[in-house]
């Protein structure tokens, strides 16, 4: 950070945390003037009465449409579908109900949504050219969000999506060679206008889940510490966020699940992408470019692969810089005053493998399906091309043979 000042701005929606809180999304409907929605979701969530009931009832007679359709493969086709119902509607938002793939096909059918008439030729154009933008002149759908996992991808104005009309695209078994490529979209248009983090929903969520993409959240707060683009604003979140995701996230492994511990982890999650998606940039940075690394070909949750890699990606960043590891280890709870750098770091390295632990992650890549050391250069060059290492740490720009020899080390 420039010690000379800093710029901050980040425009979230209002954010309501708590259980039973989507009993409040007609009331806010209603206070932004929306009458009519239609709930956007994956189709095992979208059909599944202990989440869709009590949004249903949410929004009462302004939930006029739904879209249980969004995959993980999040494609052009999928959010161009979602968007031709919406206009069948006559929809003015939709409620995104899952985890970031049903986020990101959300954004992008608003982003489509924006050029009117001309959406279907923009999708197609997009295939083509690898350019989604949001018109200039167009007006996005209203987006309001209902996360159910803890990736902590909601409070951002950006999504991924696959170049592909083919809403059944099947990614699983292709590389980034051969697969639809992947693109993105960003516009300040596109950050929900308010967003609803309700515990009793995320009780539905199999626990699995729930721990893969926690890991994933998790991470974003320590990368918002050490990103180039930090601020004193997202120093104070982010620490206090993973102060309260230490507190809560072992509650994703009990059953019942405990109210106290959960409620710490929604506020946690929450609290550690607060301005991650500033305008001034994004600031994930090199954990989430190892994770982009399997994101084509390989059936596996990006917090999963975190999980796995991100102890040995530290590992790797204390050895280059000082990664502002101080701050880290008292953000952590860490008893480390005094002792050398050497060991804050290791410190910093065991307490982000513990939390893998605690989700009951994996914590080698050989134990991934799927994932074959020969594979390793391909990833790794898919890494060395991320834009996120383009934001890694002052200092830190890793090889591609060192980007390899991470891997090897977290195989």
């Amino acid at each position: 950070m420039n010690a000379a000042g800093f710029t901050f701005d980040f425009r979230p929606g209002r954010i309501a945390v708590g259980a039973g809180c989507v009993d409040q999304l007609g009331t806010e409907l209603e206070r932004q003037d929306i009458d009519s929605a239609m709930l956007v979701s994956g189709r095992t969530v979208g059909t599944t009465p202990a989440v869709v009931d009590p949004i249903r009832e949410g929004l009462g007679h302004r939930l006029v449409a739904e879209f249980p359709e969004t995959t993980p493969a999040k494609t052009l086709g999928t959010a161009l579908a979602g968007l031709e119902r919406a206009r069948t509607e006559g929809v003015d938002a939709v409620v995104a109900v899952g985890g970031g793939s049903t986020l990101d096909t959300a954004k992008v059918l608003a982003a489509l949504s924006s050029h009117g008439d001309s959406a279907a030729a923009v999708a197609r154009d997009a295939v083509e050219t690898g350019d989604l933008p949001v018109a200039t002149d167009g007006d996005p759908l209203s987006i309001v969000a209902v996360p159910t996992t803890l990736a902590g991808a909601d409070l951002s104005d950006l999504a991924g999506v696959t170049l592909s009309l083919d809403r059944d695209a099947d990614l699983d078994s292709e590389r980034a060679d051969d697969g639809p490529p992947s693109g993105g979209v960003r516009d300040p248009r596109l950050m929900p206008d308010a967003l609803f983090y309700d515990a009793d929903l995320y009780r539905t969520t199999p626990q699995s889940v729930l721990a893969s993409s926690a890991m994933n959240g998790f991470d974003k707060g320590l990368e918002m510490l050490y990103s180039p683009l930090s601020t004193p604003i997202t120093d104070g979140t982010a620490a206090r966020g993973l102060r309260l995701l230490r507190s809560g996230l072992g509650a994703i492994s009990e059953d019942p699940m405990d109210a106290d511990r959960l409620s710490d982890a929604l506020a946690g999650i929450v609290a550690v992408q607060y301005g991650l998606a500033g305008a001034e940039g994004y600031r994930a940075s090199i954990v989430h470019a190892f994770g982009h690394g399997f994101s084509h070909g390989y059936d596996v949750h990006q917090g999963t692969i975190h999980g796995i890699v991100a102890p040995h990606v530290l590992r790797y960043v204390f050895s280059e810089v000082d990664g502002r590891r101080d701050l880290i280890a008292e953000a952590l709870g860490l008893d480390v005053a005094g002792r050398p750098a050497d060991v804050v770091a290791e410190a910093i390295v065991d307490a982000v493998a513990a939390v893998r632990d605690e989700l009951g992650l994996p914590g080698r890549l050989r134990d991934v399906e799927g994932v074959a050391q020969g594979d390793f250069p391909e990833i790794a060059d898919a890494i060395h091309a991320d834009d996120l290492l383009a934001v890694a740490p002052d200092g830190v720009d890793p090889s591609v043979a060192e980007i390899a020899a991470i891997l090897e080390r977290a195989w």
